[in-house]
């Protein structure tokens, strides 16, 4: 029988994350669906952070109480209590995703198909464990053995190979900025199909950027609350092109 297609959407992560975790829940390296490919260079960047007292206010681009509490938490990464990825994420983006209002059926899937890229996890399921942290993309940390470079740069690879790893025979669609979008690379080879969506704004085109964030999280609930039946580059593409929003529309790339 042919394989089902699945639809796996790529997030980026948020500045605002809950605070704390589940009782009796201990963060490690190698958790989550990523944690064998990502595991080691994981535990390297949370040794550099606990080693450099949990970053500076340049490494973390914070000040006052929202360093402490981010210095405090890269500090003791290893064994800290976790919330799935999807719970731990509370910025713009996420909170018009909503995800707790949709169905369970919508949540579960969505849980179990959207993929966050992570300056500090370099990649993690929805479903995930994930710790507290702070530690952006654009962060130039000085880990063992790598010359010091932006988390992007040293996530690319190992990233990209894990994702197509993953998705291998379904459909991407990047809902990632354009200062994530360059980290993962997608396989034609691999990949079912892949889809990049960007949103403009109606009355020059330009690129929403920032001011577009609220309505990209009503664009990624858009898609996970339709029918599981999107299982085609065609049927997904005609559902995101059906989205509505009264200051941007939708942007689309296939590869």
């Amino acid at each position: 029988m042919p394989v089902t297609k699945n639809m796996f959407v790529l997030l980026p992560p948020s500045e605002g994350k809950a605070d704390g975790g589940l009782a009796r829940t201990k963060w490690s390296p190698s958790q989550g669906v990523f944690g064998k490919a990502l595991g080691a260079q994981r535990k390297t960047i949370a040794t550099a952070l606990r080693e450099a007292d949990g970053g500076s206010a340049a490494l973390l681009g914070v000040s006052g109480k929202h360093l402490e509490r981010a210095q405090a938490a890269n500090s003791s990464l290893v064994g800290s209590p976790t919330l799935v990825a999807c719970e731990r994420y509370t910025g713009v983006v996420w909170g018009h995703l909503d995800l707790p209002t949709l169905t369970t059926a919508q949540r579960n899937f969505a849980n179990d198909h959207i993929v966050v890229l992570s300056g500090l996890l370099g990649a993690v399921l929805g479903a995930d464990p994930t710790p507290d942290y702070k530690l952006k993309m654009g962060a130039r940390l000085a880990v063992e053995n790598a010359p010091v470079q932006t988390m992007s740069k040293l996530w690319r690879e190992p990233v990209t190979t894990a994702i197509n790893n993953l998705c291998a025979g379904h459909i991407v669609v990047d809902v990632l900025p354009q200062d994530h979008r360059g980290i993962f690379l997608p396989s034609q080879s691999q990949l079912q199909g892949y889809i990049s969506v960007d949103l403009v704004t109606k009355s020059n085109g330009k690129a929403g950027g920032h001011d577009a964030k609220a309505a990209k999280g009503l664009l990624v609930r858009h898609l996970f609350a339709a029918p599981k039946s999107l299982r085609s580059v065609e049927n997904i593409l005609d559902h995101i092109t059906s989205f509505s929003h009264q200051q941007f529309k939708v942007v689309t790339k296939v590869n």
